[in-house]
Parts: C-alpha cells; structure tokens; sequence
C-alpha cells in the first residue's frame, strides 16, 4: 500500500465564491497554502497527496510551480476532488464544463484519479430520479475523465443524495463507476464500513481514510478513532493494495495531525492480519 494525505487540512473545505452566480467557477477550494501543506505531508512521511479541483486549476500556465512543490517533496499526485449536482438539467453542462477543466489539470499534473463528490439533496427530499441522474452523470464523468487518462471514482458525502446504505446501493447498481470510499462520511451515513469495502472490493480502487467521532460530529485523525481498526482489517481482508489517503478537514495542528495518523498506519502494517 501507498499513503498519501488530503491538502484540505491546511485551510479547510470552501468553494470559489464565483460560484454562487456562476455554477461553473463553483470549484471546491482549500484557501491555505499548497507549497506549506506539501511540505508538511512530505516531512510527515507521506508519499502522494490530493487536491481540490480549485487550488488545481489556478496553476493553470504556471504548472512547472506545483511541479516544483511534487518534486521537492518526492511526492505524487494521486488525486483530484471535484464535485457536482448531477440532478439539474439545465446546469448540468456548466458542471461538466468545471470537472473537465479539473481532469485536463490532472492530466497535466500526472493524477491518477478524478475523486467525484455530488448528487444533490434537494429541500424536499430526493426524488427516485435523483439517484439515476446522479449514475449516468457519474458514468458520463468516467467517460470524460478517461479521455484524459485518470479513473473517476465516486465519493458518496454527507450533505448528498447519498448517505446511506440504501441510497449507495442505488447508485452503484446503475452505474459503472468505481468507488473510493470515505470511511467517516459513510459511517456517519448510517453504513457498516467494513462490510461496505468487503462488499465493493472490486470496485474500490483508491480508499480516503478519515477519523470520526459521532456526538457530536467531527472528523480526527485515525488513531482517535475507536472504529478505524475493524475498518483496516477489512481492508487488509480484501487484500487491498493501492493508494489510501487519510483525510481531515480541519485540525489545529495539521502537520502533527498527518504524522500521527501516519504513525497508527504504520503500526498496524506491522501487525498480522487476523
């Protein structure tokens, strides 16, 4: 296995606020800085990172600058997250404009995976069609991001059409999407995580790691989380052996944060499987 860590925590999760008049600027953005949180994972020990689409694409003609933060650090760049409503027609070609510009900076920049986020949740309730609007656009999206060579998974989030188990299952039996898992969105969705990823092995190619405390709510790192080691041994069940990207959306002390969640990883590889 290959670790890498999320930028998110040196800023934490926002959107371009051109966004709120202009759907196709809406990207996802982390309003740190790229160059410190790079350094940071690298001297934490992680090999790769992901980014936001937004902080992504405003290295547009000047690529060689996050080339230079990649190289100095000795890192890759695994991912890159989007996201969409998918369910609204008459947008849904300014979403694909905004995703394709993000899979073109992957391609540029040399990620792997387009990380999709989306399906919204509309202030009545979902509709059925919701979930089949979500599969073809996420279809459609995979499509789209193999032009430019990187593999779209989806990343089923709290705040979406799809929380739960019930939801998740309508979307990935009418899509052909791979998925990349969210370990804290899904459990706090109400989903058994471990049965999750030895149900959809084959489909999981790229896993996001996250701690979760549930009352209240917030996100920690892995080793404060008492459910992450019934996770990782569904993980090493399953024989996974790609890329796992821990996650925190926020943390005083991003930097510690990493190394600690990186320490716990470390230990338990050292463990036998059981």
């Amino acid at each position: 296995m290959k670790f890498g860590y999320q930028t998110n925590t040196w800023g934490g999760v926002v959107g371009h606020p051109a966004g709120v008049t202009s759907i196709k600027d809406l990207f996802y953005l982390t309003p740190g800085s790229d160059e410190e949180a790079l350094r940071d994972i690298a001297a934490a020990g992680y090999s790769g990172v992901e980014l936001f689409d937004g902080n992504l694409v405003a290295y547009e003609g000047r690529e060689n600058v996050f080339k230079g933060y990649l190289k100095a650090g000795n890192l890759s760049l695994i991912a890159i997250y989007s996201g969409a409503n998918f369910i609204y027609d008459d947008v849904l070609e300014d979403e694909f404009w905004r995703i394709e510009q993000a899979a073109k900076m992957g391609q540029t920049l040399g990620a792997e995976f387009l990380v999709l986020g989306g399906g919204a949740k509309r202030h009545g309730g979902p509709r059925e069609e919701d979930y089949t609007k979500l599969a073809r656009g996420l279809d459609r999206a995979a499509e789209l991001a193999q032009r430019y060579g990187l593999l779209a998974l989806y990343h089923p989030h709290l705040g979406t059409v799809v929380e739960g188990p019930e939801a998740l299952e309508k979307v990935m039996s009418q899509s052909q999407i791979g998925l990349c898992p969210d370990t804290a969105h899904l459990a706090a969705g109400g989903n058994d995580v471990p049965a999750l990823i030895r149900r959809y092995a084959s489909r999981i190619p790229y896993i996001h790691l996250k701690g979760l405390q549930r009352d209240p709510l917030t996100f920690l790192p892995l080793d404060e989380d008492p459910e992450m080691a019934a996770i990782w041994q569904a993980v090493q069940d399953v024989n996974f052996d790609g890329w796992i990207t821990v996650e925190l959306d926020a943390h005083a002390d991003p930097k510690a944060a990493a190394a600690r969640s990186l320490e716990w990883l470390k230990s338990r590889q050292a463990l036998p499987a059981t």
